[in-house]
């Protein structure tokens, strides 16, 4: 069954241990430590900086006229949760990874932020198995292959908020957490965004960090009427 994910990414691991600890959610590990099964999140954190490095390269030389802040926002929404999700359906990542039966049961292998860190894991993996060669022609292939060179899908609104309003002088964003709902596994954040201690923008999300972005989005929208 690994032999078919290997066919799916187009790498044939040496160490075939590596994508199996790549493939390995921390609430499989948690409930079988008595196998010193290690999770995958030292290799999610690897994978991250490799992922980052590799498209800022590609961006920085492929794009020589776009702004620092362009190329950030770019970067963005191509490493984004819901892009790398969207890689490790193509993949059928989420039918190999080893999950604990808690999130197994609360649909955890169509989780995106699940999905997302499993593929910057086997990144990692790849790296470590074959060198950055290996990892790059794997972000050459699934992540590359659709550079947003004109609209961002996914786009770092908090970033751009904060660029328009620092075009006038003495200017203050804030972002406050105004409430949380459901259970651990689904929870959902409410943001409020203010200017000068004024609201202008609300947002929700399933982590603080979208909820925030929701909510810059929707201040956005109000301030300067971007969508």
């Amino acid at each position: 069954m690994i032999k078919d994910l290997e066919t799916a990414v187009g790498y044939s691991f040496r160490n075939i241990t590596l994508l199996q600890n790549a493939l390995t959610h921390s609430s499989y590990a948690n409930e079988h430590w008595h196998n010193s099964l290690m999770s995958n999140e030292r290799l999610e954190f690897m994978g991250d900086s490799v992922l980052g490095m590799v498209v800022a390269e590609y961006l920085y030389r492929n794009f020589p006229d776009r702004p620092e802040g362009e190329l950030t926002r770019m970067r963005a929404d191509m490493v984004c949760e819901q892009a790398l999700a969207l890689i490790a359906e193509r993949i059928g990542l989420g039918q190999h990874l080893l999950l604990g039966r808690g999130e197994e049961q609360s649909g955890g292998r169509k989780r995106v932020s699940i999905l997302a860190d499993a593929v910057e894991s086997v990144i990692a993996a790849m790296f470590l198995d074959g060198g950055m060669e290996a990892a790059k022609a794997f972000i050459n292939r699934f992540v590359l292959c659709d550079v947003p060179v004109t609209k961002l899908h996914n786009a770092d609104y908090k970033t751009a908020l904060q660029e328009k309003v620092q075009e006038k002088k003495n200017q203050v964003l804030a972002y406050t957490l105004i409430g949380e709902s459901g259970p651990d596994h689904e929870k959902r954040f409410e943001v409020q965004v203010s200017l000068n201690g004024d609201v202008v923008g609300t947002g929700s999300g399933s982590s603080k960090k979208r909820a925030e972005q929701d909510a810059a989005r929707d201040a956005m929208e109000h301030l300067f009427n971007e969508k």
